[in-house]
């Protein structure tokens, strides 16, 4: 299986199928090797390495000192090494970034790896069929097994209740699903919508504390790991409960024209969010990530340029507390 086996598409089925797989070609793998590994990645993402183990793979973002996100992951361990994945637009720019970093760890080395690819997998049938009765060790989002030729990762399952997975395909050999189940990778990204997981663009990148993307809610932040670039920032919002605005998904049941990253969200004329993802269904609808702030998320919103169309709020997988404790504070 190559990337050109996967079908192309610019908008996604709808609905979504409960069960398919996608190569995200939109990706790029880097891996982290040598004895400065932990240390280099623990001083520059929010995650904490020593709970980044065979059996738990879990995102990390890395922040400006200012504490916003430039780069949004997974880590996965492979033997000593930590494998990593960037959006392609946005990949030499963070490694370049990285790399800054890392020339104070000498025998530390970060390379793009073309011999891994990524594979999204929806529903639990075909996860099975890599994993066979190991898939019950995977219990929460994160979790992870190794096989024999990758690692499968349970991620966050849509809010209508599809179960999602991520395979790390580290060797290069044939892996068992079958043709007539693969699907266009817009389908992945659209059911990422739905699990109410962000990816930054080159219009979000440094636009957003991981908070206001719901990092943390998608295990993307461990608050009580030491100092890392931007985290005194990212922890005074947790502790303080200075978190004002959080990542929404919404519906538009028609429109022309496709909000892009970065535009804003209005409530009458007055900006109160930006659009993070979005993905238009062959319906002619469209379903989107917002970052929005929790004084107008009950407000009749639309994007900038189009006061004709439409919000309509759709459910996360996930709770997210942070707004409630907002609202209480605001009254």
């Amino acid at each position: 299986m190559t990337d050109t086996d996967s079908p192309v598409s610019s908008v996604a089925d709808y609905p979504l199928p409960d069960s398919g797989w996608a190569v995200l070609d939109d990706r790029v793998v880097v891996r982290i090797s040598g004895p400065g590994t932990d240390k280099f990645l623990q001083g520059q993402f929010s995650q904490n390495l020593d709970e980044v183990i065979p059996g738990r793979s879990p995102r990390a973002a890395a922040a400006t000192p200012k504490g916003r996100a430039y780069c949004l992951t997974r880590m996965v361990r492979d033997g000593n090494d930590i494998l990593m994945d960037f959006p392609s637009e946005l990949a030499d720019d963070i490694i370049s970034h990285l790399r800054k970093y890392l020339m104070l760890f000498r025998g530390t080395t970060m390379e793009v790896v073309q011999e891994v690819s990524i594979i999204g997998i929806l529903g639990n049938q075909l996860a099975e069929s890599l994993a066979g009765d190991a898939l019950e060790s995977l219990k929460e989002p994160g979790d992870s097994i190794a096989l024999r030729n990758g690692v499968l990762v349970k991620t966050q399952p849509t809010a209508e209740g599809t179960a999602r997975f991520e395979f790390w395909q580290t060797e290069d050999s044939e892996v068992a699903l079958p043709a007539s189940d693969q699907i266009p990778t817009t389908d992945w990204q659209a059911s990422e919508i739905a699990a109410g997981v962000a990816s930054l663009t080159a219009a979000t990148q440094e636009s957003f504390v991981p908070q206001m993307l719901n990092w943390q809610h998608v295990d993307g932040v461990h608050f009580k790991k030491g100092c890392y670039t931007g985290q005194e920032v990212i922890a005074r919002m947790h502790f303080l409960g200075q978190l004002k605005k959080s990542l929404f998904r919404f519906r538009i049941e028609q429109a022309e024209d496709l909000p892009a990253p970065g535009s804003a969200l209005l409530a009458g004329e007055r900006s109160v969010g930006e659009v993070v993802n979005v993905v238009k269904y062959r319906d002619g609808s469209i379903e989107l990530l917002a970052v929005v702030r929790h004084d107008a998320a009950e407000k009749a919103l639309h994007p900038d340029g189009l006061p004709e169309v439409v919000l309509m709020p759709m459910p996360l997988p996930y709770p997210v507390p942070e707004r409630e404790k907002s609202a209480q504070s605001d009254t």
